[in-house]
């Protein structure tokens, strides 16, 4: 039995979570409506737990969309310093100047 990569598992999170994401907002809503009966509330509690947990939005890890790395990730670029780094100083990244002094 292969052993799954961080980054297959991320891609698996990431689809439960757009899977799941109406069905988590309804009974998230219905959970935290104070107009609600409290059994109702505490039974969209309870079915929001029997969710899959790699169905949270919290679950998924930002990674690099060059390598996958996790750490020191741009968000606005969507990939690690180091992929960053290396595309800008091939002139891969337009706008981007790579200053040294």
């Amino acid at each position: 039995m292969a052993k799954k990569s961080a980054i297959e598992k991320n891609k698996k999170r990431m689809r439960l979570v757009e899977k799941y994401a109406a069905k988590r907002a309804a009974l998230k809503a219905k959970a935290l409506d104070d107009n609600a009966p409290l059994e109702e509330r505490f039974e969209a509690r309870l079915k929001l737990a029997k969710l899959p947990r790699n169905s949270a939005p919290n679950r998924v890890r930002n990674r690099c969309e060059v390598t996958g790395r996790p750490r020191g990730f741009y968000r606005k670029l969507k990939m690690s310093r180091i992929a960053l780094r290396e595309l800008g100083s091939a002139g891969m990244i337009p706008g981007l100047v790579k200053s040294s002094w």
